[in-house]
């Protein structure tokens, strides 16, 4: 076996890079809901989340087994620039999409990359299609699907557990379901994400002759990664956390407990099996899902069609980033410099403009509603109506603490009914009681 060399370190530096983003990128699907409601304090909810990341990792190595060896062939003629190309595209495909506060798919920015560059490096024998299709592709159809299911059937069984309960009595135990089930979804994500690194760095240090093939993880590389998506969830993905959480502050207690644990269910299942799956796909599966089992509950299709789409561009795009980095790094060691300077400069560059509006723990929940928000959120926004006799807050307004005590909504009569007169005025809430 070889030494580590210097490219193959600098692979495995980048590797880190990337879970560390994939950490603060993916921490929305886990504490969003939990942080938006109150349940948890900001800082707690990222700390508690990063601790159950990091044990998750040590859980299982199938996802980074299907990583290091198969959607990519190393017998191939795979390089370790190849490998570095590929993380490039994927980590910038994750800092915009972060900037933008969308949350996407971080395993897909990461599948996208490896793919890209070794279709510009070797060509299309370096990738094994069929483990594509059915490791990755299938995969990200299905899952939201049978997350959704999951979540929807949970829901109607939790309403209709609760359904002679007064919901103030409830309100307690589901803020506790909601806490436990956002450490499964965190677990979950541990057992899942953290394993692709793995799976790149076992994959580099493979193709560097450093580990045989189709050896599991070290334990070295486990540690590292775990360590790596912990950090990044610790420091919180605040822009996507407050995307997500506008997006599902409409959803019920029980319809948040519900869609948490479908989405916890399927990645633990997932990662058992060695699907490699986007927990941001489940998780948004799992909420529209919980909005179907709620009795009025509706779904906006148009917006989900929207929010699949975006899905369906993270791949190319992440892709077409690092064949143009595998291009360059094929030209020798100017040419992976290079890359490395262009990928720092675009990182440098991203931060500062985050710099200009920052959002940080302090603010996460402050904001006004109207902002643009990514397509993720505009389909989440939409999956909960309010209960019958009340009215939620206008997308497009902004929220308030308490709604006036006189208000419509207060005496129990709907603010649009009748075309009651909405207006904030006494005269005008004088004239919608009497109507």
């Amino acid at each position: 076996m070889e030494h580590i060399t210097l490219l193959i370190g600098i692979v495995i530096v980048t590797a880190l890079v990337f879970d560390f983003t994939n950490g603060f990128h993916d921490t929305a699907n886990a504490m969003a809901t939990t942080i938006s409601t109150g349940a948890l304090r900001p800082k707690t909810a990222v700390a508690m989340s990063a601790v159950l990341n990091l044990v998750g990792a040590f859980l299982s190595v199938e996802v980074a087994k299907t990583i290091s060896g198969g959607i990519i062939d190393e017998a191939a003629g795979i390089r370790p620039e190849v490998i570095f190309a590929g993380l490039v595209g994927a980590i910038v495909w994750n800092l915009l999409t972060w900037l933008a506060g969308l949350p996407s798919s971080s395993s897909h920015a990461l599948f996208g990359g490896l793919i890209g560059a070794t279709l510009v490096s070797v060509g299309t024998h370096g990738v094994h299609g069929d483990a594509v299709v059915m490791k990755v592709l299938i995969p990200a159809v299905a899952a939201p699907v049978v997350a959704g299911l999951a979540a929807m059937a949970a829901t109607r069984l939790t309403y209709r557990l609760t359904r002679n309960r007064d919901e103030a009595d409830t309100a307690k135990g589901y803020r506790a379901g909601q806490i436990a089930s956002a450490a499964l979804v965190s677990l979950a994500h541990g057992t899942n994400d953290a394993q692709k690194t793995m799976g790149v760095i076992t994959l580099a240090l493979i193709t560097g002759g450093v580990v045989a093939p189709h050896a599991d993880p070290p334990l070295w590389v486990i540690a590292s990664a775990g360590v790596a998506i912990a950090l990044g969830t610790y420091l919180g993905g605040w822009r996507i956390i407050r995307t997500m959480g506008k997006g599902i502050t409409d959803i019920q207690p029980p319809q948040g407990f519900a869609a948490q644990t479908g989405a916890a269910a399927t990645i633990l299942a997932s990662s058992h099996l060695g699907f490699a799956l986007s927990t941001t796909q489940v998780c948004s599966g799992s909420v529209m899902g919980s909005g179907l089992g709620r009795k009025g509950g509706v779904v906006r299709w148009s917006t989900a069609g929207r929010m699949v789409l975006a899905w369906g561009l993270t791949l190319p795009a992440a892709g077409a980033v690092a064949a143009g980095a595998a291009f360059l790094a094929g030209q020798g060691d100017w040419g992976v410099a290079a890359v490395a300077v262009l990928g720092l400069g675009i990182c440098g560059a991203i931060w500062a403009a985050s710099r200009r509006k920052p959002i940080d723990h302090t603010n996460v929940n402050e904001g006004p509603a109207a902002e643009p928000v990514g397509v993720v959120t505009a389909a989440l926004r939409t999956v909960s109506p309010p209960p019958a006799g009340q009215q939620a807050p206008a997308a497009d307004a902004p929220e308030t603490d308490a709604a006036p005590a006189d208000a419509p909504e207060a005496a129990g009569i709907p603010a649009q009914a009748s075309g009651a007169d909405t207006s904030t005025t006494p005269r005008a809430k004088a004239a919608t009681v009497t109507r």
